[in-house]
């Protein structure tokens, strides 16, 4: 499938731009919507045509058809675990409706083919197996999980109705350059931001619960690698290493010079306990399999957040 023209939601956001960036220099095409609700301008790269746009909105949507769209990436999501927890009507109609009006508008156009940020961290709950792989049962305990995997179903539904093409990539926790420390989400870019700044960095718990962490240009590997794939298609992006809080903390806290030790709050209720996910078959039939080692990823990104504390 030759593809030229991409669009890429969230494209402003942390793992959108960096994919984009990488789309660029693929030769493509590329736009960009994003309403800045959680991106930002700065992170847009340089060749690309940006849009300002709720994706719920009729003008996303007619954005796809007026410009002919062949390959959309999809990282346009509210993507708070709690905040779906809090308010799932709003997770749904974002992460739901939103992906909806896009492939409503992209099936009666020039869409060919769809790559979804999906998520792996979620998608599993509490697991029986160690790490997970994509035949291990979805049973996501949150709104936020639910709403991705809703999202799969339909568009295996847009495979099997219009042969629109679809690849799925479910997400360990991504971490690197870009992450956005403000909010719930990221905790290696909460942890640097005050590593960095002298203020204390807090764990819920014990700080035993573990979590998969994927470096973002292994998760860039895996969205050009899904390019002009026929058909529909699921693959977990992880590492398969289980890292508690903990460990993570000490980590970064060896990366940036810093000897004191984190607070511990009270843990969270409804808090998984323990996640991580194999992308085995993502590496057999695409050839790609994360390569930055975590000890790597976290030192490149502790770089990047200390450069811009002294800029």
């Amino acid at each position: 499938m030759e593809l030229s023209k991409a669009c890429v939601t969230g494209g402003a956001g942390f793992i959108g731009s960096h994919v984009a960036e990488a789309l660029l220099a693929r030769g493509f095409e590329v736009l960009i919507v994003d309403d800045l609700s959680t991106g930002r301008k700065e992170n847009i790269p340089a060749g690309a045509r940006f849009f300002q746009m709720d994706i719920r909105s009729p003008q996303a949507g007619q954005l796809l058809a007026d410009e002919r769209v062949e390959l959309l990436v999809h990282h346009a999501a509210q993507m708070d675990v709690r905040k779906s927890v809090a308010d799932p009507l709003f997770d749904a109609d974002v992460n739901i409706l939103g992906t909806l009006n896009l492939l409503e508008s992209g099936r009666r156009s020039r869409l060919k083919q769809v790559i979804f940020a999906s998520t792996g961290g979620a998608m599993y709950g509490e697991q029986e197996a160690f790490p997970a792989t994509e035949t291990h049962p979805a049973r996501p305990v949150s709104p936020y999980g639910v709403s991705k995997l809703s999202v799969e179903r339909y568009l295996y539904f847009y495979w099997s109705e219009y042969r629109l093409s679809a690849t799925c990539l479910r997400y360990a926790n991504v971490y690197g350059p870009r992450q956005n420390p403000h909010g719930e989400a990221g905790v290696v870019a909460i942890f640097l931001n005050r590593l960095l700044s002298g203020e204390p960095c807090v764990i819920n718990g014990d700080g035993l619960q573990t979590r998969d962490y994927v470096y973002v240009g292994d998760v860039v590997a895996a969205n050009l690698a899904s390019i002009g794939r026929k058909g529909f298609f699921v693959y977990n992006v992880g590492t398969g290493r289980e890292t508690s809080v903990v460990e993570l903390y000490w980590l970064l806290a060896k990366a940036v010079g810093v000897e004191k030790p984190p607070v511990h709050g009270p843990e969270k209720p409804g808090e998984q306990r323990r996640s991580a996910i194999s992308s085995e078959l993502m590496r057999r039939e695409l050839g790609v399999y994360p390569s930055v080692s975590l000890e790597e990823g976290l030192a490149i990104t502790a770089r990047w957040f200390a450069e811009r504390e002294t800029a």
